[in-house]
C-alpha cells in the first residue's frame, strides 16, 4: 500500500507505483486529499501516468494536528483491512506522519522514501515528520550518503538502505515531455529568473516577507522574475505594491515547473524537491531559508543557502548569474532509484 496526500509526494510515488505494476506486484494507492487544489493534485496524476488512487480520503486543509488526527481517523480502516505486507510512505508531510502511525499501531510494517534527511531545525514541522517516522519505520530507503550519516547517528543503520533519490527517476523519466512544455513562450519572458514562496517562516511573517519581497523587487530590475504564486502566499503579497517586471502567475503542474526550471537563470525558492531538481538540471538555486534538509544539493549541486537576508540573497545572486554551471549528479541519482526500492520490498515478502 502506498500512500500520497500532498504534491511533494505525487512526483516520489510516480516512479514507485510504476515499477509495482511493472513487477506485477499488487498494490493499493491512498491519496489522503491533504492538498486539493487541481494544479497541485489532479493534474499530477494526469502528467505522471500514476493510477487512479483506490482511495481519496479528501481530508483538506487544517491545522497540522487535526489534519493529522482526520488522516489517522480515515486510514485506520483501510489499513486495517487490507493490511498489506508493507505501507510505503514518502516524504515528510503529515500525510507521511498520519500514515506511518497508524500503520504501526495496527502491526503493518512501514518503508520510508526519503529517509534521513534533517535540517537539525525542529522549528520546521516537517523535520519533526521525518524524525518520528524514521524512527517507527521497518525500512529506510535513504536517498543519499548525508541521509545514511544522520540514520547512523541515531542508531537506525541497520534498517538503513541507500536507494537514490526517487525525484530524479521522476525527473530524467519526464524531462523531454516537460521541456516541451509552451508555458515560457506564453508567458513571453526570455531571460528570466523562477521565485516560489511557500513557507509559513516566509510568508506569515511581515518584516520577513517584506525583506524577501524588497530583496525580489531589486532582483527584478535587472532579470525578469517569474512568480508562480501558492494559495498561501497570494493573500500575503496583496499589499506589496509589485513592478510588472515580477510576473504573478497561478500555481503551475509537474511539467509546467521542470520548464520553467531548466530555461531559468536563477531559481529562488524555500522549496526542498526544487533543490534537487535544480542540481539535476543545471540551474543556480538560491534556497531562501537557513538550513536545508538537502545539504548533498550545497556540496555537490547547485544550491546556495541564503536565508531570508535581503543583502546575502543579493550578493549571492550577483556572484551565480552569470556563472556557467554544469549538471552534478551526486551518487545513485541515476533514475534507478524506484526499481531498488521495489526489489527490496518484494525480496522482503518472499
Amino acid at each position: 500500500m502506498i500512500v500520497a496526500g500532498a504534491r511533494p509526494n505525487f512526483m516520489k510515488i510516480a516512479p514507485i507505483v510504476a515499477e509495482l505494476e511493472k513487477m506485477q506486484v499488487k498494490n493499493t494507492l491512498v491519496h489522503t486529499g491533504q492538498h486539493y487544489d487541481q494544479a497541485m493534485s489532479d493534474s499530477f496524476f494526469e502528467e505522471l501516468n500514476i493510477k487512479l488512487p483506490d482511495f481519496n480520503l479528501n481530508i483538506g486543509s487544517d491545522t497540522h494536528a487535526r489534519q493529522t488526527a482526520k488522516i489517522m481517523e480515515a486510514f485506520e480502516p483501510i489499513v486495517t483491512e487490507f493490511n498489506p505486507s508493507f505501507l510505503v510512505v514518502v516524504g515528510d508531510v503529515n500525510s507521511t506522519l498520519a500514515a506511518a502511525l497508524t500503520a504501526v499501531k495496527v502491526g503493518v510494517k512501514v518503508a520510508h522514501v526519503e529517509a534521513g534527511l534533517r535540517s537539525f531545525d525542529k522549528t520546521m514541522p516537517e523535520e519533526i515528520n521525518r524524525i518520528v517516522v524514521d524512527h517507527i519505520s521497518d525500512i529506510l530507503f535513504a536517498p543519499s550518503q548525508d541521509g545514511v550519516v544522520n540514520l547512523k547517528n541515531e542508531g537506525l543503520l541497520n534498517k538503513t538502505e541507500l536507494v537514490g533519490n526517487v525525484m530524479v527517476d521522476t525527473l530524467t523519466q519526464h524531462l523531454n515531455s516537460a521541456i516541451k512544455r509552451p508555458i515560457v513562450s506564453e508567458l513571453g519572458v526570455d531571460r528570466y529568473g523562477l521565485l516560489t514562496l511557500h513557507r509559513p517562516s516566509n510568508v506569515d511573517d511581515k518584516e520577513v516577507l517584506k525583506d524577501l519581497i524588497e530583496a525580489i523587487i531589486e532582483i527584478s530590475k535587472t532579470l525578469q522574475i517569474v512568480f508562480p504564486c501558492h494559495p498561501r502566499t497570494k493573500d500575503k503579497i496583496k499589499e506589496f505594491n509589485l513592478p510588472k517586471t515580477i510576473k504573478v502567475i497561478d500555481p503551475v503542474s509537474y511539467f509546467d515547473s521542470i520548464a520553467l526550471q531548466s530555461a531559468a537563470k536563477v531559481v529562488l525558492t524555500d522549496s526542498g524537491g526544487m533543490q534537487e531538481e535544480c542540481t539535476i538540471l543545471g540551474v543556480p538555486c538560491l534556497t531562501l531559508r537557513d538550513n536545508t534538509e538537502r545539504p548533498i544539493t550545497v556540496s555537490e549541486g547547485t544550491n546556495f543557502i541564503v536565508g531570508n537576508d535581503k543583502n546575502k540573497i543579493l550578493s549571492t545572486f550577483n556572484q551565480v548569474i552569470n556563472k556557467e554551471f554544469k549538471a552534478s549528479v551526486p551518487y545513485l541519482w541515476d533514475g534507478q532509484a524506484s526499481k531498488r526500492i521495489v526489489q527490496s520490498l518484494v525480496e522482503k515478502m518472499e
